[in-house]
């Protein structure tokens, strides 16, 4: 008895410092966000450090400058107004105010170590949404890698399940504003938009005692997130999207085309972003599930799917923080107004979610068994440690004929790991990726190479191309006998 007992303290004692690394993570992530307008500061100090440094005669040829760096904190100001406002729409599924800095535990300690090696843990949940109500996201963790980031019962009879506990993202209107002083100060900025309203008061959770001093790495992830919103939510991105997502969802469209409202064939999208693919393919017909596991894309697609009330609600800039390859000022210094649709009127699917978690540890689960009918992968299968493992983990969750569809290149996330010897990274040819395929069970029915860019600027003088491997494979069906 008394052996019970203390296996039931040590499961409690493992809740508890599981809960406190969550909560340390995600403190760390939303400090990152809310660190973004102090770091975007110091750069600009820093260009007026060298503005300074010119000679007379050469500072007179850039006398528009100082004009220059005024506008760069207006834009400054008018997205830190955008972050703040997600902010005080996201709900945390845990209580924020934890010392967790006090806790106790040794663990803790390694925490950098063991569990934050980019910044954040998994918090896996899921939370599905109907046609006529909010489009609802959970809530999860990655790191956007080289500009991109880089559980269940049946989804499609009910209510997607999990291990963890659910919690939905709700919030306040993202339109209310009103006065803050203490984030305005603590941030450095007066957080304002471009009509001169104020930035709201904040959660308790979202105030300066409980915010951590985080690297500049972080913040970067944070610029990351900016720019990934133009590529899904503004016209601007128009021309990325009609490359990569619209290959995918007219290859789904000819898959499946004779889809029925009772019961949709169920589309999983693994790297989900900032959902819009995955939002697409809903309203395509289809019982679509986004899984992501970088909580600061998942912070930033509840707001827009959830909390948008008009296109075009809100403004950004998101190519003010590189002053490399402008064509001119007014380039770099141009507005873009997001969403370009309304997520919640787009007319999604009844069972579009999003799900919180890293891809191996929420799908790698017996119930998840030829659950899904199609897996679309966009830019995603390069994020593995192991790539071999997600593509015996997508055969697997399939049914069988079920169709895997993939859209993107090789760049591996973890090659570049120097001087991290446990850091895993196994990187395949595009010819063995489809070896290793055809030994799980796929048979590549189509295959073509297709130029594409990731979160470009359009006009900006250096663009980077990939020549995107785009394939459908098809679970082969176990021959009866």
């Amino acid at each position: 008895m008394s052996g019970e007992v203390e296996e039931d303290e040590e499961r409690r004692r493992q809740r508890k410092l599981e809960e406190a690394l969550e909560v340390k993570s995600l403190r760390r992530i939303i400090s990152a966000y809310l660190n973004y307008p102090e770091a975007a500061e110091e750069d600009i100090r820093r260009y007026e450090r060298s503005f300074k440094k010119l000679p007379p005669a050469h500072k007179a040829l850039l006398s528009h400058y100082p004009l220059k760096f005024q506008s760069l904190r207006r834009c400054i100001s008018v997205n830190s107004y955008f972050i703040f406002n997600m902010l005080q729409a996201f709900e945390p599924p845990l209580d924020m105010s934890q010392d967790v800095d006090n806790c106790e535990d040794p663990n803790l300690e390694n925490f950098d170590h063991d569990h934050c090696q980019s910044e954040e843990r998994n918090a896996s949940s899921c939370q599905s949404a109907s046609t006529s109500g909010r489009v609802c996201c959970s809530n999860h963790a990655q790191t956007c890698s080289q500009e991109r980031s880089s559980i269940m019962s049946n989804p499609t009879t009910e209510e997607v399940q999990s291990d963890h506990q659910h919690e939905p993202i709700s919030g306040s209107c993202a339109g209310e504003v009103g006065n803050n002083e203490e984030i305005a100060e603590c941030c450095g900025n007066d957080v304002t938009d471009s009509n001169g309203n104020v930035f709201s008061p904040p959660h308790d959770w979202l105030g300066p005692s409980l915010q951590l001093n985080v690297p500049l790495v972080d913040i970067d992830k944070v610029r990351c997130i900016i720019r990934n919103i133009i590529r899904d939510w503004a016209a601007e991105g128009e021309k990325e999207r009609y490359q990569c997502y619209k290959p995918i969802l007219e290859e789904l469209d000819a898959l499946f085309p004779n889809r029925s409202k009772e019961s949709p064939p169920a589309c999983l999208v693994p790297g989900a972003g900032l959902g819009r693919l995955a939002l697409e393919i809903s309203c395509l017909g289809f019982m679509s599930q986004g899984n992501e596991f970088s909580y600061y894309m998942m912070i930033c697609s509840s707001f827009i799917l959830n909390h948008t009330q008009t296109t075009g609600q809100w403004t950004i800039y998101p190519w003010i923080h590189s002053n490399c390859n402008s064509l001119s000022d007014n380039d770099q210094l141009r507005p873009v107004l997001i969403p370009d649709i309304l997520p919640a009127s787009a007319g999604i699917t009844e069972g579009f979610s999003m799900c919180g978690g890293d891809f191996v540890e929420v799908y790698n689960d017996s119930s998840q068994i030829g659950v899904w009918d199609a897996v679309v992968t966009c830019f995603f299968i390069d994020t593995a440690h192991n790539i071999i493992e997600y593509i015996e983990i997508i055969s697997r969750i399939l049914k069988e004929g079920g169709v895997w569809i993939n859209f993107g290149p090789l760049l591996y996330h973890f090659a570049d790991m120097y001087g991290q010897e446990d850091e895993m990274s196994i990187e395949l040819s595009l010819e063995d990726v489809k070896k290793i395929a055809l030994h799980y069970g796929f048979q590549l029915e189509k295959e073509q190479t297709i130029e594409t860019t990731y979160t470009t600027n359009p006009r900006s003088m250096m663009q980077n191309h990939y020549h995107a491997a785009f394939w459908t494979m098809r679970k082969k069906r176990t021959s009866t006998t």
